[in-house]
């Protein structure tokens, strides 16, 4: 309610102004044809999101300095940040990096988004670009209207440097008219109080604008027209860093705890960087003029001194953030803490701001269903079967579990589903769908996420099997005809011999002699499903089992065969060293309904 109430409010406002004064409206027009082409620019990067960037990023956070590296380069060249900081977020939103190395990048993106101001200051105020801007608009619209992602990509991006450089000259005549009624520097203050003044103007043009690239092209143009003092533009400079936040704090707003503390990383950085310049800014003014003297930069150049002072202040809060990073994140892992409900288990991995590149996609349902299957389904399986799940992960022979675990567990199956598995479930086919209809996306990633559907509805299937088959087990558990204590008992080592072995297969480094194993297991359970073994055979015709027994053995065998196929398929989607899809592609995804076995 106070964000769209200050929205309207700026609108009237604004509308006040251009009605009031129409000299304003050059510079108005400028900076919104500016914002257009910058989000034409993110637009366009976008298109390349999911190839060269995300590889990038993915693969420079292993260390601190390559991810700091990584995100400046990358926010330098697509100009950028608040597409940097969406896929960043993403990332850890989907478990893809660590938050120590999303930090890293949100660093680094601070650093890269300077470039910005030396750009504007040693290029676009210096020559008349709307020249330059007119042909990059000609061939940007041109490739922008063609049907293969990467020429629109391409064309977007064209389009959005075009528009870039048209809104700077419009806000250069803007300023040049402007300052011929009003001279804005009669509004100049000194001091620290004109410090903390323009910083917080700073601040809320910035979280208006939503973009510090817009707001220092602003304060650069409005400085070469001499409408603001050296001083108090340094003061607004810090001021957009800070206010730059707010784009990494609302695309936190969709995404999981993950997503949030690195917004929380992101708004820490800027603010305590900030207040560092702000505290220092008159010494580090006398740095920047030295650094000048050095460069050749004449003592009057107060733009690219801007762009200069720009760059000083953010290098120094990340060389100040170097060693507090360990110490941040854990503060921020204490702060930011794990959601929890009661009754009902809410997805780890999957939340809206996942569904911006489909890698993302991809990679939030396969750890989403991991997580699944290793914090739910195993546990209703071995609970179910009266088995331990620490004894299915130990060294020890399965016959000897079997004796060891004797009393009956007494797991409610259907309510465990409830509460642990239909609301994750449900939310991995919508994610799926939602993909899979609205991204695009290549036949492999959808194939993929077709799997990981069908990897989702097996687990669903196999709860369904166990639900009948634990009932079984606990009934004759404690029964007197040991022929049915013997048959249930073989059934339950078939089940903790495959569980191990998909243990082992998601644990150990060598999946290979893992997955042998499944496949050895899968194709014997294929080949004994409607198979009758030779003992429950003999069972029936020695007439040691009642007609009733021998039905429920029959039909649970046939139900263990299909769990245990279930279960090594599900492996095989999951944790398996090649995808493929199962069989069966064609199912429908329907709910399972539980019914009461009679």
């Amino acid at each position: 309610m106070i964000k769209k109430a200050l929205f309207y409010l700026f609108l009237i406002v604004l509308a006040a102004v251009l009605f009031l004064n129409t000299n304003f409206e050059t510079i108005a027009v400028g900076i919104a044809i500016l914002l257009f082409g910058m989000i034409m620019l993110e637009e366009g990067f976008k298109g390349f999101a999911k190839g060269p960037l995300q590889i990038i990023l993915k693969k420079a956070t292993d260390k601190l300095y390559k991810s700091i590296a990584a995100g400046a380069v990358v926010t330098a060249l697509i100009q950028s940040s608040s597409l940097v900081s969406a896929v960043t977020i993403s990332f850890i939103s989907a478990g893809l990096v660590t938050l120590q190395g999303g930090m890293g990048i949100i660093f680094g993106a601070n650093i890269g988004t300077t470039a910005t101001a030396w750009i504007i200051a040693g290029f676009g105020l210096k020559i008349n670009i709307a020249a330059m801007a007119m042909p990059m608009l000609v061939f940007g619209i041109i490739f922008s209207l063609q049907k293969k992602p990467y020429l629109k990509g391409i064309g977007n991006i064209l389009a959005g440097l075009g528009f870039f450089f048209l809104g700077i000259q419009y806000m250069k005549e803007g300023f040049d008219v402007f300052k011929e009624y009003i001279d804005l520097t009669n509004y100049a203050l000194p001091g620290f109080l004109g410090v903390i003044v323009y910083a917080g103007i700073g601040i809320i043009v910035t979280s208006i604008l939503q973009s510090s690239s817009a707001s220092l092209a602003l304060i650069l143009t409005a400085l070469a027209a001499g409408q603001i003092q050296y001083e108090n533009a340094l003061a607004l400079a810090i001021g957009a860093n800070i206010g730059t936040t707010i784009t990494a704090i609302l695309g936190s707003l969709s995404s999981n705890v993950a997503g949030k503390r690195l917004a929380g990383a992101h708004l820490f950085f800027n603010l305590f960087t900030g207040v560092i310049a702000l505290a220092i800014i008159f010494p580090l003014a006398n740095f920047v003029n030295f650094l000048s003297d050095i460069a050749g930069v004449s003592r009057d150049n107060f733009t690219l001194k801007l762009a200069m002072f720009h760059t000083t202040f953010n290098i120094l809060g990340v060389l100040i953030m170097i060693p507090l990073t360990k110490r941040t994140e854990k503060f921020l892992i204490k702060f930011f803490k794990e959601e929890k409900e009661k009754g009902i288990e809410q997805p780890k991995y999957l939340n809206e701001s996942i569904l911006q590149f489909p890698s993302t996609v991809v990679s939030a349902l396969t750890k989403e269903s991991k997580y699944l299957f290793e914090n739910a389904i195993f546990e209703i399986i071995a609970h179910a079967l009266n088995i331990h799940r620490g004894d299915i992960k130990s060294n020890m022979d399965p016959r000897d579990i079997l004796k060891k675990t004797k009393e009956d567990f007494k797991t409610d199956v259907r309510n465990l589903y409830y509460s642990k598995v239909k609301t994750i479930y449900g939310e991995i086919l919508r994610y799926a769908t939602t993909a899979q209809s609205t991204l695009k996306i290549g036949k492999d990633l959808n194939n993929r996420i077709t799997e990981i559907k069908i990897a989702n509805r097996k687990m669903v299937e196999i709860i369904k099997g166990v639900l009948e088959l634990g009932l079984n087990v606990s009934q004759y558990r404690t029964s007197e005809n040991i022929h049915m204590v013997e048959e249930y008992d073989k059934f339950r080592e078939k089940i903790i011999r495959v569980l191990r072995v998909v243990y082992l297969l998601r644990t150990q480094v060598d999946k290979q002699i893992y997955d042998t194993k499944l496949f050895k297991l899968k194709n014997k359970a294929n080949d004994e499903k409607y198979q009758t073994t030779k003992s429950i055979n003999m069972l029936i015709r020695d007439n040691l089992i009642t007609p009733k027994m021998a039905s429920s053995l029959v039909n649970d065998k046939d139900n263990l065969n299909e769990i245990i196929k279930n279960l090594i398929e599900v492996a095989e989607l999951l944790y398996g060293e090649k995808d493929s899809l199962l069989e069966n592609t064609g199912q429908k995804d329907e709910p399972i309904s539980f019914v009461e076995k009679e």
